[in-house]
């Protein structure tokens, strides 16, 4: 087994483990519904990962921003581009995308509503990619894509530990089996070697963040993450997570937030193409 099929065997792994514990969360449905979470404020302040990011980017560039979301990472990049393309497939995220861009005035990003293996015709000067190689079977297809329409750079950002992964600790305890884990660095890393891709590879500074409501309530921390995780048996994983309440969770003074989550690290992949 190559690497490229040792990849392809992980993310075939974690689908059939979420189709049979939990159903399918990763449909286009599933990304629509949570499509405003994605929404950012392209005009805030750069953090120390986004802006080695942007170093990359020139004024006369035009990016591609593969599964570009709500523009979480590429809006605020169009300011300082010639132009931006969000490849977009779910119509949820590009509805925010367009609505987030309109709101703050940005004229030079435009949305095309496909899937990166779809027949397309994007092409730019600098590819992004930001947390979506996890769920990609076909790894090698999507790289040669990458590098076809990549007239100077690929970046791709991936973490450390992959926010999939990153709650395996209450899944052991919700379906009382180990979590798949999704293809991260590593199995990204050995792909490109094998594709004969020799890539820099930055651990970025900031931590990982991310915008989530703190629960005020044992019940409502319950209910919120039962649905990040994810079950079939709401009722059994309700009471699973209630006999171990005291050691998921800690109680901050403004509701309850999780402990056992990991400290991961974002890696930024990239190569010249030119």
């Amino acid at each position: 087994m190559n690497a490229a099929e040792a990849y392809r065997a992980r993310v075939d792994a974690v689908n059939e483990q979420e189709a049979r514990l939990v159903g399918e969360r990763y449909s286009s449905n599933t990304w629509d519904r949570l499509a405003s979470v994605f929404r950012f404020d392209p005009r805030r302040k750069l953090d120390r990962n986004l802006e080695a990011v942007a170093a990359y980017i020139e004024p006369g560039d035009t990016i591609v921003d593969v599964g570009g979301g709500a523009g979480r990472v590429g809006l605020p990049l169009a300011l300082r581009c010639k132009e931006l393309i969000n490849v977009e497939p779910s119509p949820g995220m590009g509805e925010q995308f367009k609505a987030s861009a309109e709101e703050a005035g940005i004229k030079n990003a435009r949305l095309v509503t496909a899937d990166w293996l779809d027949d397309h015709g994007v092409e730019g000067d600098v590819t992004l990619v930001f947390n979506v190689t996890y769920f990609v079977p076909d790894i090698a297809r999507f790289v040669e894509k990458l590098v076809a329409a990549s007239r100077r750079r690929v970046v791709i950002s991936v973490w450390s530990v992959p926010p999939p992964a990153q709650n395996a600790k209450l899944f052991r305890i919700i379906h009382e089996e180990d979590r798949q884990f999704v293809p991260g660095h590593r199995e990204l890393l050995s792909v490109l070697w094998e594709m004969g891709i020799p890539p820099d590879v930055r651990v970025l500074p900031d931590a990982w963040s991310w915008r989530m409501p703190v629960p005020p309530t044992r019940d409502e921390a319950i209910a919120a993450w039962i649905d990040s995780v994810g079950a079939k048996d709401k009722e059994l994983a309700g009471r699973r997570i209630a006999a171990h309440f005291d050691t998921l969770f800690t109680n901050s003074g403004d509701g309850y937030r999780p402990t056992w989550r990991p400290d991961p690290r974002e890696m930024l992949i990239t190569w010249a193409t030119g």
